[in-house]
């Protein structure tokens, strides 16, 4: 058998590995740093402007992620496991939400948490259905219990913000609903997100259809803006219900909206959404005006998969 010469397999060599220097971001519109994790691929990031990834991780299931003031990174490993690693990955808290404060044996699940203060994180439990805010060594400082019209320790709730009122604004997503509590628990307002005259259908792509709500934040004016999650919609309410402003699935040329995610209203008054499950043709991240123009999108199916939901701009370095 001819062996082959050391120049053939040097050649060989640089044909593999030269793609992965090209797995690079997409970005239309104003180059921006991205936070972005997903659970298909397993990978949490920091995407840089130029599209190259400047910091990540390996990671399990996620749906939430923050970069901290200091540079951290608070994220989840699992369903039920909160971390916080400094830029060099060394883990300084951590915190177990399958062994901690009588969950143990339970069913439970972690789909959003927020550092609340410099000693407290809020940890908000599906299955258990609960909020808590826990200090650096795990002890409970404040409890609220949820109300859950269809339990489901997979999705009694997606993403929960602490507001600056002090209440809590959460994003049900079996119940369809975004409510808001006090911090003694008591409901003070609540939207049903409805389906708009639709049937329900399956899946989790631009076919399926529902109401299952991932996020909600409360905005200046006092308004609420919703991610419809399988609902392929961005809803703005008004403390009376009022549904003032609405992207639907088909809104924007050339882009198909599947399970919206993240939403976050920028102080130019422009949108700007997660777009998860909508396969590799269209963005995982879009910023659109209020007229819905498309103004910048980010793209990345090398590095990361079809099931993005944590995405975020993070300040230039």
């Amino acid at each position: 058998m001819q062996i082959p010469s050391r120049q053939f397999l040097a050649l060989m060599a640089l044909c593999v590995t030269v793609p992965v220097f090209g797995l690079r971001a997409e970005q239309t519109g104003p180059a921006r740093r991205v936070l972005a994790a997903d659970d298909s691929t397993g990978r949490l990031a920091i995407v840089a402007p130029d599209g190259s990834l400047e910091w990540e991780m390996k990671v399990g299931a996620i749906h939430d992620a923050w970069v901290l003031p200091d540079g951290n990174v608070l994220f989840q490993q699992g369903w039920t496991r909160i971390v916080e690693v400094t830029p060099d990955k060394k883990t300084v808290w951590e915190y177990d939400a399958a062994k901690s404060n009588g969950n143990a044996g339970k069913p439970v699940e972690v789909h959003a948490f927020q550092r609340t203060g410099p000693n407290t994180t809020m940890i908000v439990e599906s299955g258990p259905a609960r909020i808590i805010e826990v200090d650096r060594d795990g002890k409970i400082r404040q409890e609220i219990k949820l109300k859950v019209d269809h339990p489901s320790a997979h999705s009694d709730t997606r993403l929960v913000r602490k507001i600056k009122n002090g209440n809590y604004l959460v994003a049900h997503e079996s119940d369809g609903v975004v409510r808001e509590y006090d911090r003694t628990g008591r409901i003070v307002w609540e939207f049903e997100v409805p389906l708009f005259g639709k049937e329900r259908k399956g899946g989790h792509g631009p076919e399926a259809f529902g109401n299952s709500v991932f996020s909600a934040s409360r905005l200046p004016n006092g308004n609420t803006l919703i991610g419809g999650g399988n609902g392929h919609c961005v809803l703005e309410v008004t403390p009376r219900k009022e549904i003032v402003w609405k992207l639907e699935q088909n809104d924007l040329p050339g882009i198909t909206l599947a399970w919206v995610t993240r939403v976050e209203r920028l102080a130019n008054g422009n949108t700007l959404l997660g777009n998860c499950h909508a396969g590799p043709e269209n963005p995982q991240f879009i910023e659109v005006t209020h007229d819905k123009k498309v103004v910048w999108t980010f793209k990345d199916f090398k590095n990361f998969g079809n099931s993005m939901p944590v995405q975020a701009v993070l300040p230039a370095k």
